[in-house]
Order: structure tokens, then sequence, then C-alpha cells
């Protein structure tokens, strides 16, 4: 029932909404192609069957899946060596390496990524979006401003009167008519690459099977795999929040590398989750895994029957719907709300934001992140505080914080055995024993008292703590 609701439980949304992302597709995927050195027809043949076949085995409905510019600059170099049939091979394999990362439950990761990293990566992503809009307002006329205008007020002012169809679908569609009526000396989009009218087809890479071609594809299909599940396990995150719905993020990982091994026998570049793509989407009304087939399957349909009519959209009013895209996507909140955010929080997201838009890499930015984020953390929780008090001859200490390889140090330090009386009492009752260091720092103050023929008996251990110092080899008592 889930799955038939999935697929047929908002069927005109989710068809309107493929529609429309189907055009936005067509200049990104041709502009990825230029990016990565290949034919802009390798773009779209990715964005049509990474699209279909994701909307059957993805794990999130209503996300789109196509040729994306963060796989695009991974793959430039590979295809300038060794042309294209090692492109493919490298695909394939990225898809190979995704699914087994999904096997393993690589979705679970996901629950790591601290939310200022998340912050940072989607107001990054919306930097990056309106950013790539630019090089279109180069030698741009009045024609172009006027259009792109336009098209943002359809979009924000149509949904006021009626949601029945996508306000950047129909901004698109007026915008395309105005300027062939107007005869408008604007950019189509068939100036940026020839769309062509050939259908992906079933093609085996022609390549060498050695441990040579391996070695060679290797290092960029696991770049591929990693950078590809990072931007779509992050996009799923978005998308679930958008729709406040869960989604399987292992059965997206999986779903991932299905595609790109698919798209690799058909002629295309390896691809993942669009986030500026999957925006319009779910803005437009798509919420199932109809939407995503619609998507790929208008995509095919433009390719074989509508080039020319697609050919003549003015770009303008797709760098427009790029902007609200853009708009929509950047967590304004996180500026709004910025004086009540912990300052290490905002460090954090604004290092992510600038190191991604610098670089132009999401998985550099949210490694970093997390890094930081990990460090703050572990500054944080390593406050051990140790207190101690003598009652009848017995000195008891008091352990209370997390006990770690960051504060053993701390802890070994709290004791002065030689001064100490015959009996002391360790009390870990506010104490968590975690890992080998923690455990050998327990070991090697008692074994202090040992040596001078003194006592130190430990109490209030929880059972995880016991079994961390018994591992040891230290008697947890």
């Amino acid at each position: 029932m889930e799955l038939r609701q999935q697929w047929f439980g908002n069927v005109r949304g989710d068809i309107l909404s493929g529609i429309t992302v189907a055009l936005a597709l067509i200049p990104e995927a041709i502009g990825f192609s230029i990016v990565a050195g290949v034919n802009p027809i390798v773009g779209l043949h990715a964005s049509i069957v990474i699209a279909i076949v994701i909307a059957f085995v993805g794990g999130r409905a209503g996300m789109i899946s196509a040729a994306t510019g963060a796989m695009a600059v991974l793959m430039g170099g590979l295809y300038r060596d060794h042309g294209m049939e090692y492109l493919l091979a490298a695909g394939v394999l990225a898809g190979v390496i995704q699914v087994l990362l999904g096997v393993l439950g690589i979705g679970r990761f996901i629950t790591f990524i601290p939310k200022p990293v998340m912050t940072g990566f989607v107001n990054a992503l919306a930097i990056i979006i309106f950013t790539a809009q630019l090089p279109q307002f180069v030698g741009a006329g009045p024609a172009m401003y006027a259009i792109i205008a336009g098209t943002l007020a359809i979009i924000y002012i149509l949904p006021r009167f009626t949601k029945a169809v996508p306000a950047p679908l129909v901004a698109i569609v007026v915008m395309s008519l105005l300027a062939v009526w107007l005869h408008l000396d604007v950019k189509t989009v068939g100036e940026m690459g020839e769309l062509g009218n050939t259908p992906p087809m079933f093609h085996i890479p022609q390549i060498d099977f050695t441990w040579n071609m391996l070695l060679t594809i290797l290092p960029v299909s696991v770049s591929l795999a990693l950078v590809g599940l990072l931007e779509s396990l992050l996009t799923a995150t978005i998308v679930d929040d958008m729709t406040e719905s869960k989604s399987s993020k292992n059965a997206e990982a999986r779903g991932q590398g299905i595609a790109n091994i698919v798209n690799g026998f058909f002629g295309g570049m390896a691809g993942c989750a669009m986030i500026g793509q999957s925006v319009i989407n779910i803005k437009s009304g798509g919420r199932g895994r109809l939407s995503t087939f619609t998507a790929g399957a208008f995509l095919l349909v433009i390719l074989l029957l509508l080039g020319d009519i697609v050919s003549g959209i003015p770009l303008a009013a797709l760098v427009g719907v790029m902007i609200m895209v853009s708009i929509g996507t950047f967590d304004w909140s996180s500026l709004t709300r910025i004086h009540k955010i912990p300052l290490a929080d905002t460090v954090v997201m604004l290092v992510v934001v600038g190191i991604v838009v610098a670089t132009d890499n999401l998985s550099i930015g949210v490694g970093v992140g997390v890094v930081l984020c990990s460090l703050h953390f572990g500054w944080k929780i390593a406050r051990l505080k140790v207190t101690a008090d003598t009652i009848d001859g017995i000195k008891k200490y008091e352990v209370r914080g997390q006990m770690f390889f960051g504060t053993a140090s701390h802890f070994v330090d709290h004791f002065s055995p030689a001064n100490d009386p015959d009996h002391v009492v360790i009390d870990f009752s506010h104490s968590h024993v975690w890992d080998h260091s923690a455990a050998s720092a327990v070991s090697r103050v008692k074994l202090e008292y040992y040596k001078l023929g003194k006592q130190a008996e430990i109490r209030g251990l929880n059972e995880e703590s016991r079994i961390a110092i018994e591992k040891s080899g230290l008697s947890a008592s």
C-alpha cells in the first residue's frame, strides 16, 4: 500500500512537477557535460537514465537524481587522459561501490553530521546555485533582466491565486511565449549545445579488463561513489525535512549505486541527487516516485520529439527558476537567529560555507565541519571532576564526568597514593568508562596503591564500564 501511495498518491502534482524539473534539467545537464569535457548528449542521457532508474530503486520518494556538477568536476581528468570508455567504466564501478556501502549500512552515518554542518551545506549550495547563474548575465541586455524579473514575479505571485499548476512551469511557458512573440534578443537553451534526438542505447564499455585499468579508474570511482553518496544522503535529509517524512538512507545508497551501474551501460556520466532540482520538485508539488520518473521520461520525450521547441526556451526563464531555488534553499533562519545560536556552531557553519563555496567541493567542506564539531564536542565533554573526602580513616574519591582518552591523564593527576590512607574508595556512580585509555588509567591508579601496600576499592561502575575495565585485565572492584 505504501509503495502504491508513493507512485499514485499524487498523480497530477507529480506529473506537473516532473515536467517542470525536466525543463530545468536541460541547461544543467548540458552545463555539467561541458564541465566534465564530454558531449552534451552524455549529460542528457545520464539525467534520463538515472532519474528513471532511481524512481524505482531509490529510498527517498520525490527526490531528483541526475548528472551533477559535484560529480562532473571529478571525472574531467579521466576523460581527457583515457577517453569516454574509461569514464563509463568508472561510473559503473562507482555504482558497485555505492551498492556495497548501502548493504553495509553507510546510511546510518548521515546521522553523525551535526546541524551546523547541515546548515552550512545547505547555505553553501544555495550560494553555489546562485553564482552558477552569473555567467548568463555576461553581455546580457535589458530583455534578459526583464524575463528574469517576470519569471520570479510569476513564481511568487501566482501561488497566491492558484496552485493548480506549478508556478515555475507557468513562468517558463509564459516567458518563452513572450520571448518569441516580442522577438526578444536573449540566449536560448539551444545555444548551450545540440540536444540531439537519439535515446540512450545499451553499450558495454569497450575496455581491456586489466589490473592497470582497474588502478586507473579506481581512485576516480571511489571519489565519485563517496561524493555522490554524501550529496545524495544530505539531499535526502533535506527533502525529509521539507516534506516532514522519513526515508531509508541505506536503500537510497543502494539505489544510487544501481542507477549509476545501469547508467554506465547506457552511455551516461555518473550522477547523484540534485538539491536544486529536488527543491524545484517539492515546491512545485512533487512528492512521489512518479515525479522523479516523469522528470526522466519527459526529458526523453523532449530529446526525441520536442527538441526544437525546447531549444527556443530563453535561458533567462530557467535562470529565474534557479534563483528561486537558491532563495528557497538558503536557511534564512541561520541569519535571523544567529544571536541565539552558540558561537561555535555559527563558526562551524561559516567555515563549511566558505570551504564549499571556495573549493566547489562538498565533501571537503562537510568533512572539515564534522571534524570541527567533533573537536568541539570532545573539548566540552573532557571536563572531569574528582572530589575527595575522608570519613573514618577511609578516603573516598567521587568521579563526575566522562572517562575517555581525553580525560584519562587528568583523572590520574587527582590521586596521591603516597599521602593517602591505607584504604581508599573510588566511586564511579556519576561517571562512565568509555575506552581502553580510561580503563588503563583506572588500572594505573589502582596499581600505584597496590605497590604501596594500600587498597583502592572501585565502586559504582555501570555494566558497560565494568566490562571495559575487566577487559583491560583489572578486577572491577
